[in-house]
């Protein structure tokens, strides 16, 4: 659900980010989305009989800091894309399955099994492969360090918000839907103020366009209620493992819709992600 989504919405995005500043393509994904993930929570509370869950200091602090490293995450990649070896360093950044795991191991207590890190492994080479890393030229100190900064600012992102939502008393569908409501309140908030005091033209270039921008928080909500369900439920290193399948629709796009030919680098490295997805489901 949650590749599916966040392909469809990346897609949005692209034709947005032709009119849209970047920010605004950002804050896109967010706008509508809160209203979305409330009616969705309450429906699912409301059809299994559970109430408004408490919310502790510990739960804010968690939804706080998911929130803050998430844009600190997405300002880093935007960073990546004005460095020379950008496709060395959006490999290191999305290899935040194999930085889940390891911060999983060292503070929050997950245990992965063998099968499953070698699954891990596996789909962070993919990303490399796929990339095109050799092609990238001499690697520079700055891409690597800016790299693995995002890569751990995702990560830490996806633990924070497994964390929130095993601190609510409540089922985990309700309790991350919970999570997933009020780290996109945040968000949307400190986004809009952020507009509104340097861009505010952002705001009427985004209105000219109000189709895609629902259609962008649309499959950006359900994609996260995927993302925040699965993590509620499993550890976040197998869950982003498997999410690298995006990968494959977005490939999959643009050879059927777009018509642009695969790469022999990219067959290899969709082969390793689908090898690393069966590991970790194996698992």
């Amino acid at each position: 659900m949650a590749v599916l989504f966040q392909t469809f919405r990346n897609a949005i995005q692209s034709k947005l980010s032709s009119t849209v500043p970047t920010v605004g393509v950002t804050l896109s994904r967010f706008l509508f989305a809160p209203p979305i993930a409330a009616i969705y929570v309450t429906a699912t509370s409301v059809s299994a009989n559970i109430g408004v869950p408490h919310f502790s200091a510990t739960f804010w602090c968690f939804v706080i800091l998911a929130a803050t490293l998430q844009i600190a995450a997405t300002s880093l990649m935007v960073i990546l894309f004005k460095q020379k070896n950008f496709a060395v360093g959006a490999g290191l950044a999305k290899s935040e399955a194999l930085a889940a795991g390891a911060l999983g191991l060292l503070f929050f207590g997950s245990e992965l099994s063998a099968l499953g890190w070698l699954g891990i492994v596996i789909g962070a080479c993919a990303v490399f492969v796929l990339s095109g890393w050799r092609r990238g030229g001499d690697l520079t100190a700055k891409t690597v360090l800016i790299g693995l900064c995002c890569g751990t600012c995702f990560a830490l992102t996806s633990l924070f918000v497994r964390e929130a939502s095993h601190e609510l008393d409540t089922p985990f569908i309700q309790a991350a839907g919970w999570v997933l409501f009020w780290v996109l309140s945040l968000q949307t908030i400190v986004l809009v103020a952020f507009i509104g005091s340097r861009q505010p033209d952002t705001f009427k270039k985004l209105a000219a366009q109000p189709g895609k921008v629902l259609a962008a928080s649309i499959t950006s909500c359900l994609g996260s209620i995927g993302w925040f369900t699965a993590m509620a439920l499993q550890h976040v290193a197998y869950v982003k493992t498997v999410g690298q399948l995006e990968v494959l629709t977005t490939m999959l796009i643009s050879v059927i819709w777009l018509k642009q030919p695969v790469k022999q680098h990219e067959v290899a490295g969709l082969l390793l992600i689908g090898i690393a997805a069966l590991l970790v489901i194996w698992t």
